[in-house]
């Protein structure tokens, strides 16, 4: 599987988890890192006792928010000047556009609702600062997104883990469906469009 979440985890350990999540949440390049199912899975290595399920959750948390602050002052600072910004394998114009419309729709809860939704979580904050949301309401909902979308990938992978006999069996699969129901959202939205609906 591309960027296997067990092979990264194994790779870069637990420090390494927490920079993939604050590159993801606030880095342009970080849109590629699976998040969802990189958290789900340190959840279940996390009840193998492989590591500390705390250190796991406070660390995550504070690299999520300050990731998604990152990625705001970036917005904020260099504003529509990110819209004509030189496209590379790292940075598509598109996904800005995505998530500028993401924003749109859903207006300041997007902070929170983004963060279950790939690609979109990457540049949410980075549109709010292109929009100029005021930054003690963005980390209200920063906050908020922040702990909620860790704990409960977090979690739900230490709970499973610690019920499941041999739960290292399934994680490739559990991984892989995490990735599909992540992206439906963004299924949808497509599908919508094609058939000319908002």
């Amino acid at each position: 599987m591309l960027l296997d979440p067990i092979v990264i985890i194994k790779t870069v350990g637990i420090i390494g988890i927490i920079l993939i999540v604050f590159a993801e949440t606030g880095l342009f390049f970080g849109f590629f890192f699976p998040g969802d199912s990189l958290l789900f899975t340190a959840g279940i290595f996390a009840s193998q006792g492989f590591f500390s399920i705390g250190v796991l959750l406070i660390c995550c948390i504070i690299a999520a928010i300050l990731g998604d602050s990152v990625g705001y002052w970036s917005g904020k600072k260099y504003g529509r000047k990110l819209f004509d910004r030189e496209e590379s394998f790292f940075f598509k114009r598109k996904r800005l556009y995505d998530a500028e419309l993401f924003y749109e729709k859903h207006g300041k809860s997007t902070i929170i609702i983004a963060r279950f939704v790939p690609i979109i979580r990457t540049f949410a904050p980075i549109v709010a600062g292109i929009g100029q949301m005021r930054y003690l309401t963005f980390i209200s909902y920063n906050i908020f997104g922040g702990i909620g979308w860790v704990t409960a990938l977090l979690l739900s992978g230490y709970f499973l883990g610690g019920i499941i006999p041999n739960p290292d069996t399934y994680i490739i699969p559990i991984a892989f469906l995490i990735i599909i129901l992540s992206f439906i959202p963004i299924i949808i939205k497509m599908i919508r469009i094609k058939l000319g609906k908002s």
